[in-house]
């Protein structure tokens, strides 16, 4: 498939980064850092960074249930293995895209748009457990005191983000109670504010709208939200173990917080496996907590590597298996462009089984 101008743009954007990030470093510090460093906590640090996946593939279940009801897990898996994969060797993030093509082809019944909603409540639940982590580590009594944020006390920051997600939860909840009502509204003050992109933000509030069902209903939002939290804690948990493997002692918290700001800084566009943004991140953060350069970038590299190869195997040998090819990806575009006729929001709202 082509690159196109995202592509090329992320790749220069992530070309950029890496340069900073390793400008002014002695990077033969950095390998002797390594080959110095604990296998042992490596190791487990690799294998905890590769339980997110089959935790990513539980969420998923329960996102999918009202309309898609009792999905075998192992397809589950292998979708969220693959989309992993094209996610480290596809410019784009075409993996998104990747995982709904690879359930579909496995799961005929599945529909299009509800497997593209569900990813929309799938990203939506970790922005808001990713953000709820960052507060808490931006409040917790071990995080350095005197930090500031644009001049404002770092706690004063996180009371804010606070408030911001519970005012984004309130809105998920008005969505799903009123999914035509909100997009219509969403439509009418995007136009105002952005008007060329009304129709973007019509169809993201479309899409989010059709996956909601999980927040109609209680207990499945909060079966889903919790597996989005326990995922975002073992991942945070592998940060922390990789910090111990390098000899860094800063506190769980430093993982969360670090993983905070890593999650929000692969928003902007990279370069596949978000080389160069991961590491760039990694140095501004882990020195609030008193880490050097050298050692942040020890366990950037050092973490990186090891937890991308595992997934971009495993991932690759389901892609094999399946018999896919990269050439398919175009099918899977022209399939979510077409997405949006196949069933309103409500069809999926309502919870019936495609």
């Amino acid at each position: 498939m082509k690159m196109g101008w995202r592509g090329a743009l992320g790749i220069g954007v992530s070309a950029l980064l890496l340069w900073w990030a390793l400008k002014d470093i002695e990077f033969g510090e950095v390998v002797t850092s390594l080959r110095g460093s604990d296998a042992g906590l490596w190791a487990l640090c690799t294998i905890t960074s590769q339980l997110i996946f089959p935790l990513r593939a539980r969420r998923w279940r329960t996102i999918l249930d009202p309309v898609a009801p009792n999905l075998p897990f192992g397809v589950l898996w292998r979708a969220t293995a693959i989309g992993m994969m094209i996610n480290n060797v596809v410019p784009a993030r075409a993996g998104e895209l990747a995982r709904v093509y690879a359930l579909v082809r496995e799961r005929r019944e599945v529909r299009w748009s509800s497997a593209l909603a569900s990813l929309a409540v799938d990203r939506v639940l970790d922005a808001l457990c990713v953000v709820l982590l960052l507060v808490a580590a931006m409040l917790a009594p071990d995080f350095p005191a005197g930090i500031m944020v644009s001049g404002t006390p770092v706690r004063t920051t996180a009371l804010f983000m606070a408030a911001v997600v519970t005012l984004a939860m309130g809105g998920l909840f008005a969505v799903a109670a009123w999914p035509h009502f909100m997009e219509r509204i969403a439509v009418r003050v995007a136009g105002i504010v952005l008007p060329r992109f009304k129709d973007k933000v019509g169809a993201l509030v479309h899409a989010v709208a059709a996956g909601l069902t999980v927040i109609r209903e209680p207990a499945r939002f909060l079966a889903a939200f919790s597996w989005a939290m326990v995922h975002w804690l073992v991942n945070a948990l592998a940060f922390w173990f990789g910090f111990r493997a390098v000899g860094i002692t800063a506190p769980f918290s430093a993982a969360l917080f670090v993983q905070g700001l890593i999650a929000m800084g692969v928003a902007v566009p990279s370069s596949p496996g978000f080389v160069g943004v991961f590491e760039g991140v990694a140095k501004l953060a882990l020195p609030v907590y008193g880490v050097s350069v050298t050692q942040a970038l020890t366990w950037a590299i050092g973490f990186h590597v090891l937890s991308y190869i595992p997934i971009t195997l495993i991932g690759g040998w389901y892609f094999l298996r399946m018999g896919l090819h990269l050439g398919d990806l175009k099918q899977v575009e022209a399939a979510a462009a077409l997405a949006d006729a196949e069933s309103p929001p409500d069809g999926a709202a309502t919870g019936a089984a495609p």
